[in-house]
């Protein structure tokens, strides 16, 4: 999987060069935005080692080089790894060093990397709450923050009940331990009655522990799920496990507003057969990615076509969503003239 991965990213087009806008101003100069490297990329990273593979032949497509710093439980690994890649661009006759594993397995080197400075041009932390947290705060290097996913589903009054319960299970169970599995499931009221039951069951048949609000208590007494009483902290809680916090909501603007109080701002989802519904959803609700009748897991890069991703960016500078070769890149201006000055 690793290397078809890398053969995804070989396929796709490098992004460096390509004109984003251009046009001849009317005093006859020719005028090009083009897109350019960013320059020396740090990542820093958890426990994933396919990240390390991820990492280097993004970074190396987009033309690139990148400080690689995983998790010292896979420093073996990673080291592995990069020895491997860095064959590989050397054998090809570009510079080995375009491809480095930060050296040491302590956290001076991470606080190192994060002082660098003029030597490292952007830091891209990926990683649990707490890693993304330090990196942003400590950091004087730029930051592209990758959050963590506090995911919603909302089901609305006119949901199509199978749909609601495919997209629940495939959101929260496919993969719990990702930051694209749904966290928090949100029900209208009106149609409460007749699928918190159904989904409750489909729930316990999953695995999943249903952290509920008093309202969706309610419909679990007879119901052959695992039930707890939710508390504020459920509404925050990034669980990567299977478990899933559950409530019911009075109407659409109030599942919103639950969603703008505690999303982590990666992807929620609505499901509902209303184009009114899904089109006001989508526009009020403020985050990377925003699906309708669809899983929130296919918030991803390898899902959007970009190959693999760096990250999924939280953030609304300077990349926003699944980072892909284009995000990886800056844009510089191009004058052409002849002779001219200007008066």
């Amino acid at each position: 999987a690793i290397a078809s991965d890398v053969r995804d990213v070989v396929a796709l087009p490098d992004p460096v060069g390509e004109v984003v806008r251009g046009s001849t101003l009317p005093n006859g100069i020719d005028l090009r935005q083009v897109r350019v490297p960013l320059g020396v990329v740090g990542i820093i990273y958890e426990a994933r080692p396919n990240v390390t593979v991820d990492a280097a032949a993004l970074c190396l497509k987009s033309g690139n080089a990148v400080l690689l710093r995983g998790s010292s439980s896979a420093f073996e690994s990673n080291t592995a790894l990069v020895r491997v890649l860095r064959d590989a661009v050397g054998g090809a006759g570009l510079p080995a060093d375009a491809i480095q594993l930060v050296p040491g397995e302590g956290r001076e080197s991470v606080r190192e990397l994060m002082r660098a400075r003029g030597l490292v041009d952007v830091l891209i932390p990926r990683g649990g709450a707490s890693l993304i947290r330090t990196v942003v705060q400590e950091s004087t290097v730029p930051v592209i923050e990758t959050g963590t996913g506090n995911c919603h589903v909302y089901v609305d009054a006119n949901a199509d009940l199978d749909m609601a319960i495919d997209i629940l299970i495939n959101s929260k169970a496919q993969r719990p331990s990702v930051c694209n599995s749904a966290e928090t499931l949100l029900v209208h009221q009106d149609i409460a009655p007749e699928f918190l039951p159904r989904a409750l069951d489909a729930l316990a048949d999953a695995g999943v522990t249903v952290h509920a609000d008093e309202r969706v208590l309610a419909y679990a007494k007879d119901s052959k799920a695992t039930v707890v009483e939710a508390t504020p902290e459920d509404w925050e809680t990034e669980y990567l496990s299977y478990d899933i916090a559950a409530a019911v909501v009075d109407s659409l603007d109030r599942a919103v507003e639950h969603i703008r109080l505690w999303t982590s701002g990666h992807t929620e989802a609505i499901v509902t057969t209303s184009q009114q519904a899904a089109r006001r959803f989508t526009q009020l609700v403020d985050s990377t990615t925003v699906a309708v009748n669809a899983s929130t897991r296919f918030t991803d890069g390898g899902q959007f076509g970009f190959g693999a991703e760096i990250g999924i960016s939280t953030q609304k500078l300077h990349a926003r969503g699944p980072m892909g070769l284009p995000e990886l890149t800056s844009t510089k201006y191009i004058v052409t003239g002849d002779g001219h000055i200007r008066r």
